[in-house]
């Protein structure tokens, strides 16, 4: 299980105003709707979600690092456990002609906004049961996801992702290594149920024999 990079340069592109977050909205009006996974959370006002998220090609540079690091050739099958719009799907499928994508998202809303062109490989359903056969993707991933479940489901999530892999896998989620990270998480996030530590995330990775790679998201 090996530390691994690809998207912290695109987090930390965004700024974001946590004080604004916890002072001028309602957080817990905001969390509802947000937890709901339709228009609000997706593309309505920012302090319900993305505030607008639509596709702009920065996804393409990490498919790309993705593809190299391991090594996905044309043939591999991927998925993505917690797609959302499914806009890395589709730049894997640039990066790498020939491969073959599937994602998975708790959100309608979002499967039926996600990019056209990978839209007939997407799935509504819930990571902690995943509709798949063992060992049936060369790379599994999940990002921004899992820290959205609670406790009881973490591991179900966690142990079902090593069964679909039959290769690589990567969990990313969002975390905390100081007092810091931890206020601004609890400032900024709206649909997070599990806040871990990196130490206790591992714990949970060893816990359901996970194997693959994992990141975290920090908010610094």
């Amino acid at each position: 299980m090996a530390k691994v990079d690809f998207i912290s340069e695109l987090h930390t592109r965004t700024k974001r105003n946590y004080i604004q977050r916890v002072m001028e909205y309602d957080k817990a009006e905001c969390a509802a709707k947000a937890k709901q996974w339709g228009y609000d959370y997706w593309d309505g006002e920012r302090q319900y979600g993305y505030g607008g998220y639509h596709y702009d090609g920065r996804w393409l540079p990490v498919a790309e690092k993705m593809a190299r690091h391991y090594g996905i050739k044309a043939g591999d099958r991927i998925l993505d456990a917690g797609c959302g719009k499914a806009f890395l799907l589709y730049e894997f499928t640039r990066a790498v002609p020939g491969c073959e994508v599937v994602g998975l998202d708790i959100s309608p809303y979002a499967i039926e906004h996600a990019k056209k062109e990978v839209q007939p490989f997407l799935r509504q359903g819930n990571v902690t049961e995943l509709p798949f056969a063992d060992h049936s993707f060369d790379f599994v991933f999940s990002i921004n996801t899992l820290h959205n479940l609670y406790c009881n489901q973490l591991e179900k999530a966690i142990k079902e992702i090593q069964r679909v892999g039959r290769r690589d896998k990567l969990i990313v989620v969002e975390s905390y290594r100081n007092e810091q990270e931890k206020v601004n998480l609890l400032y900024w996030q709206l649909t997070c149920e599990s806040f871990y530590t990196p130490e206790e995330w591992l714990w949970w990775y060893e816990r359901c024999g996970y194997s693959g790679d994992r990141d975290f998201i920090y908010f610094e």
